[in-house]
């Protein structure tokens, strides 16, 4: 007797059990190596990326790095508290960093002439950070202390509350920097 494809089917109940002894073998796959950089990695050496803008200097110092877009709403509105933190702590040891993700300089300037910030602005079109990096989305911020290993990851920003960590976070990592 000849079967179609759609009659060799696994039944149902060995179905289920198929996909989840599957699926239970996927959870302990450690997630890491798909999530980027973990807590404790060093940060990467920027100045070897060859992104698009003028890096600042970062030895001994806090660095906070800020992936965004120019398309994100979210990260339009982050921008000001951004701003807000450079101008607070920029001359304490912080040194924050806007990483662009846009494909085309124009939307990254048009995006900053309507949004314009003083504090360190990088376009990384090629993801050559954000390759070694792996952002879960835009925003997302990673917070460096002043030895260069990586202290926390924030994806997403939701106003205040995130405003609220980031101060905890930077005043934190500043009471770590050597005079």
């Amino acid at each position: 007797m000849n079967m179609s494809p759609l009659e060799i089917s696994l039944p149902r109940r060995q179905f289920l059990r198929t996909s989840a002894a599957g699926m239970a073998l996927m959870a302990t796959i450690p997630l890491s190596w798909a999530a980027g950089l973990q807590p404790g990695d060093t940060l990467p050496d920027l100045k070897s990326l060859q992104l698009e803008g003028t890096l600042p200097d970062l030895s001994g110092k806090v660095v906070h790095l800020d992936f965004w877009a120019s398309w994100c709403v979210p990260c339009r509105k982050s921008f000001p508290v951004l701003e807000n933190l450079h101008q607070t702590y920029g001359s304490k040891g912080y040194v924050l960093i806007g990483v662009s993700m846009d494909e085309r300089q124009p939307d990254m300037d048009r995006f900053l002439k309507k949004n314009p910030v003083s504090f360190a602005t990088v376009r990384d079109a090629q993801e050559k950070l954000a390759s070694k990096v792996r952002p879960p989305g835009m925003p997302t911020s990673y917070f460096f202390g002043p030895e260069g290993r990586l202290d926390s990851v924030h994806p997403k920003y939701e106003g205040e509350a995130t405003r609220k960590k980031y101060v905890e976070i930077i005043e934190r990592l500043l009471k770590t920097v050597k005079a």
